[in-house]
């Protein structure tokens, strides 16, 4: 068993409420090729849920092609560690350093990105890892958002007009920090 598919049977068995690991363990036989945006069916990509020092608050992006607030996160292009595109994403996008990536997949997503361009719809298999601040937070904006803010992690649970998977993160985030 591959070290990747180890992950999503263990994200499986911690959350079993969840549909989308049993696509994510298919899609996985694609091979290297479901690692490349050239796969026109779909791709892999990794996601940070980027929480400050003190686990209060989150990063998004308010999405430059997707024109929504979103987590950081991008293309795997060939990286077939999924925690690494994860992280290197978040400080491309964030321009912050010393941040530190957990191991095990936080949460799983798997959605429809629309048609744009010469680019036809197709899924994204995004796997999101917990990405921690250090001491900085002073962000800068990237050319890939039209704006970032550290959003406070209740307020997005709490938010019914908040975008589905990231209530989903929020309530996994306080889940975990009450035990």
């Amino acid at each position: 068993m591959t070290p990747l598919l180890r992950l999503f049977h263990d994200y499986a068995q911690q959350w079993p409420d969840e549909a989308d690991p049993a696509h994510f363990v298919d899609f996985l036989a694609v091979g290297t090729h479901g690692f490349v945006r050239e796969n026109l069916e779909g791709h892999f990509t990794g996601s940070a849920w980027l929480v400050s020092a003190d686990g209060e608050r989150v990063l998004l992006t308010h999405h430059r092609k997707l024109g929504r607030w979103l987590q950081l996160g991008g293309h795997a292009d060939g990286d077939l560690d999924l925690s690494s595109v994860a992280l290197r994403e978040a400080e491309e996008e964030s321009g912050l350093d010393d941040l530190n990536v957990e191991a095990a997949p936080f949460d799983m997503d798997r959605h429809r990105i629309p048609a744009r361009g010469d680019e036809p719809e197709h899924w994204h298999y995004d796997v999101r890892y917990v990405v921690r601040a250090g001491a900085n937070e002073q962000f800068q904006i990237s050319e890939e958002s039209h704006a970032l803010a550290w959003c406070s992690i209740r307020e997005i649970a709490e938010n019914p007009s908040s975008d589905v998977s990231l209530r989903r993160m929020a309530h996994k985030w306080l889940k975990r920090h009450r035990s």
